[in-house]
């Protein structure tokens, strides 16, 4: 048995689709060239994908502490820290504020 169902073979395929390019119905020619088209546009989008350069990976480091920190150490840290954070997220606000008032939005 066949991949194809009994009245279609290669043939059968090729005078049908010859008949159907021997009509006088232009707008059928736009319907092929769209079918032809979008997967050919399709491939090439990989195709061009697949030629890029993969991101490089992106290297975390982990700040190291000695053991013997005391208390006092461990608390002057935590608010450096959360004064830096505290300045990022003012700043990442006053750009959400700009844009906002850009864009006429209150």
């Amino acid at each position: 048995m066949g991949a194809l169902p009994k009245p279609s073979g290669p043939r059968a395929v090729w005078r049908d689709f010859k008949a159907f390019l021997d009509t006088e119905q232009r707008y059928r020619y736009v319907g092929i060239g769209l079918a032809i088209f979008m997967p050919a546009l399709t491939l090439a989008g990989f195709y061009v994908d697949s030629k890029k350069d993969p991101p490089k990976p992106e290297i975390i480091y982990a700040q190291s502490w000695s053991a013997d920190r005391t208390d006092a150490e461990i608390i002057k840290q935590n608010i450096a820290d959360q004064k830096k954070l505290d300045a990022r997220r003012a700043e990442r606000q006053r750009q959400f504020k700009k844009l906002a008032d850009d864009l006429g939005i209150k």
